[in-house]
């Protein structure tokens, strides 16, 4: 199928449940948004919300970071895993037990595994009596000698939540809770998969998650998923096996490399090329033309470069960057409207003053700020942004172009 550039990024925003709007509600809506995106990544840092929940946010109305809690160490419907901190379906853990297991046979892994065995047992044993625990909780126990350095106890719990003994059971103000798989993961989802079982498994699900992707891009992220080093020769095989077997399908975006794609898939984007809007994809209130979305710093759609290649947009987090060395700010979040990124805005929330503070908002082509409907949908975002932080205002320090600022401190108090 040929498509335009076009429809490949509301196709892509579409899989991710980002276009063309939001389309779930509250806390099944949150469940729905993972299940659809497939994975969220989260981070610990609360600016003006964490990572995880603005993504939700973007995807969910009404979302309350409670939900994520509540699906995570309740209902225990998902786990959250990985080098790169994921969330991940708890159904996916058979295949993901495979990934813990070629963690576990590296050689660093092995080598720390034989240096520190005792302590790992002792861990093992003390969490299997005691119940869940955080890192902190043992360096009480060092005057004790019970175990060694807290930060030594450290690592030996990561290595242990990394390879598969232990898993998330809860956080403690965002501290993770360790306990052993068998305390926290449903029967029914215990066991490994096979490790074929799993290979097939994450070549499909990088497909999933990229909605569209050139055979190298999918590689990348097939690797990533499987936890394998680089083969090229078994990574061309696999993909010609997925298109044989009816799994992926072919797309061509101009004259630009082929892309692929899950082919039960393949309807929805015969609609989204057709000029529709697919069925189940529709927002159940505004969409993001009438009302823009601000994405988190590590949004999958956007983060590492995509946002470069599907929306000519240039964006990367600088939130460690030294100050002197930014260009944007500390954390800028990319704003959405429609299947566009528009421009970008440095956010913060000041909880004493139930404020959402804009140091500095940039549209990414000047002229913009003359349209009128653009600048009431980005308006309309930020206060949907300022009430979703606990903010009852909205406060615009500056605006690129400055004429700016004045129309769209008005769409906001409208």
């Amino acid at each position: 199928m040929a498509i335009s550039f076009q429809t490949a990024r509301r196709f892509i925003l579409g899989c991710q449940g980002l276009w063309p709007g939001r389309r779930w509600t509250g806390r099944t809506g949150a469940r729905r948004a993972l299940q659809q995106s497939g994975l969220v990544q989260v981070d610990p840092l609360n600016v003006v919300g964490r990572s995880h929940d603005l993504a939700l946010h973007a995807r969910a109305w009404d979302y309350r970071p409670e939900h994520l809690d509540y699906l995570l160490y309740k209902s225990r419907e998902f786990f959250d895993y990985g080098g790169t901190l994921y969330v991940l379906p708890m159904s996916e853990l058979p295949y993901w037990r495979v990934h813990m297991a070629r963690r576990a046979a590296e050689d660093k892994s092995r080598e720390f595994a034989v240096e520190n065995k005792q302590l790992l047992e002792s861990l093992l044993k003390d969490i299997s009596a005691r119940g869940p625990v955080a890192s902190r909780d043992y360096a009480e126990q060092r005057h004790q000698k019970s175990f060694r350095s807290n930060k030594d106890t450290a690592r030996a719990l990561r290595h242990l939540w990394l390879t598969g003994e232990l898993m998330t059971y809860g956080r403690r103000r965002f501290e993770r809770l360790y306990s052993l798989r068998c305390n926290v993961a449903p029967v029914d989802v215990q066991h490994a998969a096979t490790a074929e079982e799993a290979d097939n498994f994450f070549a499909r699900k990088a497909l999933a998650l990229l909605g569209l992707a050139t055979a190298r891009d999918w590689a990348h992220r097939f690797r990533h998923l499987a936890h394998l080093r680089s083969d090229p020769n078994s990574e061309r095989r696999r993909l010609n096996e997925l298109l044989a077997s009816g799994t992926a399908e072919q797309a061509q975006i101009g004259d630009g490399p082929a892309h692929y794609l899950l082919r039960e898939r393949a309807k929805q984007l015969e609609a989204v090329h057709s000029g529709s809007v697919p069925r189940g994809w529709r927002a159940t209130r505004e969409d993001s033309l009438s009302e823009a979305t601000f994405l988190p710093p590590l949004e999958f759609v956007t983060a590492r470069g995509r946002a470069a290649k599907w929306f000519e947009f240039d964006y990367i987090w600088e939130v460690y960057k030294p100050k002197a060395k930014r260009r944007w700010g500390y954390y800028v979040m990319p704003i959405l409207r429609g299947d566009r990124l528009v421009g970008r805005a440095d956010l913060r929330i000041n909880r004493t003053e139930r404020t959402l503070v804009v140091p500095h908002l940039w549209l990414e082509r000047s002229a913009s700020a003359k349209d009128a409907d653009l600048v009431r949908a980005i308006g309309l975002g930020l206060r949907r942004q300022a009430e979703w932080a606990g903010g009852d205002h909205v406060h615009i320090n500056a605006t690129s172009p400055t004429r700016l600022r004045v129309p769209l401190v008005r769409s906001i108090l409208e």
